[in-house]
């Protein structure tokens, strides 16, 4: 965000982001299908076509499993963090790879067939009453359907006409498509494969994305609250807060603030990023505002009001020392008040 209206949701960390996702998406594609189905053993022969809606189908699954790892790893571990800030662009590639195994699959099985592809697909199982040979098909659709609804959700545009709390509500969908991309993966290629590795490879990643999601709340309730003295909360020695950044204080309950470090000056914000409540406190201050690390939407650090032309507004904290201890306030003043900064002595080198 600036005020030329230069848009920064592309930039070069970015355009890089992007190009490492189709290397290794380009590399799984090909190793699959020169080594991968081999390797994997069928029940019956195969040919080239479902050789390649499987390697596209299997990286789907496999970048889905990622995709929900990221979340839970940047929370455990900040050398993540440049992983999560990009991960839109993750979900819209895995969409349109998971969409081209669709594609390969309607294309074979029902290319010359008298009824729709998609109807055919749905339709011609007769198994559903059992568990193996269940028309595992409807999973692979209804992964992809949420899939296609977050894609097409992903532009800012969406953000706004829905609002924050209603996006990322429509967005929590990412976990139910992981379940039926589980179901789907199980029921379907698992049923014909003999080698037990993409088994091992499927359950070991659902149980991942299990297991991180649980440490990633244990750690997010271990984190208490901060020791409250009426009005006020303690948070400790201000010289530990590096110059640029700041350090994340939990207020009460989901409430979090950011106090950020500029020079000898310290003020308090809230956490919630205006655009899309990105984590304000893991940004840092670029010529002088507030930066949040996932589109760059900036702040003033003493009122909370985004640089002009822009109109976004955070709310901002009272700061002040009690001795060598630093406090912020319970209550947080209304987005854009201004507040006089506080000021300490800097960090020593």
């Amino acid at each position: 965000m600036s005020v030329k209206y230069i848009p920064v949701q592309w930039n070069f960390n970015k355009y890089f982001y992007d190009l490492v996702l189709l290397i290794c998406v380009a590399v799984y594609i090909l190793v699959f299908i020169r080594i991968g189905t081999p390797e994997a053993g069928v029940t019956r022969p195969i040919d080239g076509a479902i050789i390649r809606m499987r390697a596209f189908g299997t990286c789907a699954f496999l970048m889905l499993t990622v995709i929900l790892c990221i979340g839970p790893l940047a929370r455990l571990d900040r050398r993540f963090l440049p992983l999560l800030y990009n991960r839109r662009h993750f979900g819209v590639l895995t969409f349109l790879v998971a969409l081209t195994h669709v594609v390969y699959v309607l294309n074979w099985y029902y290319a010359f067939s008298d009824i729709s592809p998609v109807v055919g697909l749905l339709t011609t199982s007769e198994t559903s009453g059992q568990l193996l040979g269940f028309p595992f098909e409807w999973f692979g659709m209804l992964a992809l359907v949420i899939l296609a609804i977050l894609a097409f959700t992903s532009h800012d545009f969406w953000l706004a006409f829905l609002s924050a709390p209603v996006w990322k509500r429509l967005h929590l969908l990412i976990y139910v498509a992981y379940a039926a991309a589980v179901a789907h993966f199980a029921l379907g290629y698992l049923q014909d494969a003999t080698n037990p590795f993409f088994m091992i490879v499927a359950g070991g990643g659902a149980v991942m994305v299990s297991v991180l999601h649980l440490a990633a709340g244990l750690k997010a309730s271990a984190d208490g609250e901060q020791a409250h003295k009426g009005e006020w909360i303690e948070v400790g020695d201000p010289t530990v807060i590096p110059d640029g950044r700041a350090i994340i204080v939990r207020i009460k309950g989901n409430e979090r603030a950011a106090i950020f470090r500029n020079g000898d000056a310290l003020s308090a914000v809230s956490n919630a990023c205006a655009h899309q409540n990105g984590p304000l406190g893991e940004g840092r201050i670029i010529d002088g505002c507030i930066t949040c690390p996932w589109h760059g939407f900036q702040y003033r650090p003493e009122d909370g009001c985004a640089p002009a032309p822009f109109t976004e507004k955070i709310p901002t904290y009272d700061l002040r020392l009690e001795g060598d201890t630093l406090l912020i306030a319970a209550k947080a003043h209304p987005p854009g008040t201004k507040v006089d900064p506080l000021t300490v002595p800097e960090r020593d080198a």
